[in-house]
């Protein structure tokens, strides 16, 4: 039974993940400036994939717990504002509004983290990676947005 939730957990995260196939990058985002420990662009889809797949188990795990109410409504949270993050910053590109989704996820993710926690130690654990991953993607939101200052100003005009 616990691969009947892990496969609408995952589709729920892989739903998240198509707005980077909707909103991509492209030329915009290629002419930014970006600090020199920027991923490289292949290390995105095996991360987003290996932390969708963790948070999908995770979920899984919570959701066939007892008491399991608040660390599924954290886990809708946090998969809402991920999907959120690329329309907004790719889409709109608007780099001020994406860091400000981004410290939402951080605050959503690490609150899911402790609510999976303490359902399921396991559950939980599996929330750390991408705790961390989130981490680096706030820093490097911060840091594209403070290299790019014009593009940061006039979002819909870049």
């Amino acid at each position: 039974m616990i691969w009947v939730y892990f496969a609408i957990f995952l589709a729920a995260c892989f739903a998240a993940g198509s707005t980077g196939g909707l909103f991509p990058p492209g030329a915009w985002y290629k002419r930014l400036n970006k600090p020199s420990w920027t991923p490289p662009n292949w290390l995105f889809p095996v991360a987003w994939t290996t932390l969708y797949i963790c948070m999908a188990t995770a979920g899984a795990r919570a959701a066939i717990s007892p008491d399991n109410g608040l660390a599924m409504a954290l886990w809708s949270l946090q998969i809402a504002l991920n999907g959120l993050w690329t329309p907004v910053f790719f889409g709109l590109r608007n780099m001020r509004l994406g860091l400000i989704v981004l410290v939402g996820l951080w605050v959503s993710v690490a609150a899911t983290m402790v609510a999976l926690w303490m359902v399921d130690w396991l559950a939980g654990a599996l929330f750390i990676p991408y705790l961390v991953w989130v981490s680096v993607a706030g820093a490097l939101n911060l840091s594209v947005l403070r290299l790019n200052p014009d593009a940061a100003a006039a979002p819909s005009e870049s």
